[in-house]
This record gives structure tokens, C-alpha cells and sequence, in this order.
């Protein structure tokens, strides 16, 4: 039986979005080091490099642990894309690499960029591989994104309506089939995600609705034109796609650096 489309699209999160939460948690007090540690560790491998003061590479264990003397409110998710930069700290290597990828996390002087890999061993086996490098971040005032989780979620339902409708006129059932049923699930709303203890129902809610989203988003990017025939139809599709693809972004961004309650 195949797995349910909502679910399967759900359960690839981008790493600085699966971990950012655990962190300020962890630094909130309100979770054990060894949860926030081992968010990413389910058969993934990880390795973190150009940590500051070392000179070879490290366990994410092992790199998590530099941050014990941060407040929740010093670490950060940024999740930019081209020609929106907002939560960069400014021009510098960690803001290059943050928009090359379009994640990061800012933990104090320290950013961190992931690396994804997939390999395959000669038997067919695939794993994934994460390398995380680590950059300074410039000093001075630290730019937040200033969007409320409530803010964000009414942003995020204006985008999934106004997005919804767009892509049915545009045979989103033929062009995917599968992410039909996924957006009309969206847009019932509800369902709460795993993030840890500390961060309020609206949050939970807004973090699980735009998670299961960017993975629909990224699906679409990678997927054939499929129903879009031509040139002119694709870029329909794409600018249907970059509103909702932007409240999207700051829906994550607003929940997962929300205040933290007890």
C-alpha cells in the first residue's frame, strides 16, 4: 500500500528547521542536551567543520555543545532565498553560503550552513550525509524577521488560498497528482508537529501546516512541467508558486523562533 501523500511529503524537514527548535529549547532549559543532540541523528550521518578554535572536524554532539552559554534568543533560523535576505546578519561567507543553501542558523558569533549528500553503495543502499559548516557571524545589531507566528499564519492562509486556486486553474492534478489532496489538506489547517516543550499551540500548528508545505514546494521544484505544456505555463506555475513559497518560509521562520513559554 502507498504511503499516504501528506505524511510522505512530510517527513524530509530541512535540517535548520528540524534542529533550530531543539536548540533554543535545550537553552531554555526545558530539554535534556542529549534530545536537542540527537533531533538529527536517525541515520543520518553528521560532521561539523570550521568550528572556531578547532582545527579538525567534529560531531554535531560535539558542536552543540560550544553553544551551552547561549540564550534561546541568540539562536536563530534564517531561511532566505534570492532577492529576499531577510534575518541575514549582512555581506559575509555565512550569508553567501545560507543563500546558496536557503538555510541556516545563527547560534551567537556562530552560523551554520548544512551540506545534504545522498550516496549509494554498490548493493543499492542510500544514506544520507550531512556536513554543517561553520562561519562567523559579523557583529552588530542582529536583523530578526519582526512577523508574529499570528501574523504569519494569517499570511500563510491569504498564500495557500490565493495559491490553491491558481494551481487548479492550472491542472495541478495532472501536472502532480498527489499534491492536489496534499494543498486541500493545508488548507483545512490543524495538526500539531514535534517540536519540544516551551513553544505555544499556535506555534505547534503553524510549524507542522508549513512543513508539510515546503515539502510540496520542493517536491513541485524538482518534479517535470508535467500538466504546465510550455514554456508560458511553467512560468505561470513558478509565479503561483513564490508567494506561497515566501509565506511559507516566514511561517517556519515565525514558529521556529517563537518565545518560549514552560
Amino acid at each position: 500500500m502507498s504511503a499516504d501523500p501528506v505524511q510522505s511529503v512530510a517527513t524530509a524537514v530541512r535540517p535548520c528547521v528540524r534542529l533550530t527548535p531543539w536548540i533554543r529549547a535545550w537553552r531554555a532549559g526545558l530539554v535534556p542536551f542529549d534530545d536537542a543532540a540527537e533531533t538529527l541523528t536517525d541515520g543520518t550521518d553528521h560532521v561539523v567543520l570550521d568550528m572556531p578554535g578547532s582545527w579538525q572536524e567534529e560531531s554535531l554532539r560535539e558542536a552543540l555543545a560550544r553553544f551551552a552559554a547561549l540564550r534561546p534568543e541568540q539562536i536563530r533560523l534564517v531561511l532566505p532565498a534570492p532577492g529576499d535576505p531577510r534575518g541575514l546578519p549582512g555581506p559575509g561567507p555565512f550569508t553567501g553560503a545560507a543563500l546558496v543553501a536557503g538555510e541556516g542558523i545563527v547560534a551567537g558569533e556562530v552560523g551554520l550552513v548544512p551540506e545534504p549528500r545522498e550516496y549509494t553503495s554498490g548493493s543499492g543502499d542510500t544514506w544520507l550525509a550531512i556536513t554543517w559548516r561553520a562561519y562567523p557571524v559579523p557583529a552588530g545589531p542582529v536583523p530578526v524577521e519582526l512577523v508574529t507566528p499570528s501574523e504569519a499564519e494569517a499570511e500563510l492562509a491569504t498564500a495557500l488560498a490565493e495559491s490553491t486556486d491558481a494551481l487548479a486553474r492550472l491542472d495541478v492534478a495532472r501536472w502532480r497528482p498527489e499534491l492536489a489532496p496534499a494543498l486541500t489538506a493545508l488548507r483545512r489547517g490543524g495538526g500539531t508537529a514535534d517540536l519540544p516543550t516551551g513553544y505555544d499551540p499556535r506555534s505547534r500548528r503553524l510549524y507542522a501546516r508549513a512543513g508539510v508545505l515546503d515539502r510540496v514546494l520542493a517536491l513541485a521544484e524538482h518534479d517535470e512541467p508535467g500538466g504546465a505544456v510550455n514554456a508560458y505555463e511553467a512560468n505561470q506555475r513558478s509565479a503561483a508558486l513564490r508567494p506561497l513559497a515566501t509565506a511559507c518560509r516566514r511561517a517556519l521562520v515565525a514558529a521556529c523562533n517563537a518565545p518560549l513559554g514552560q
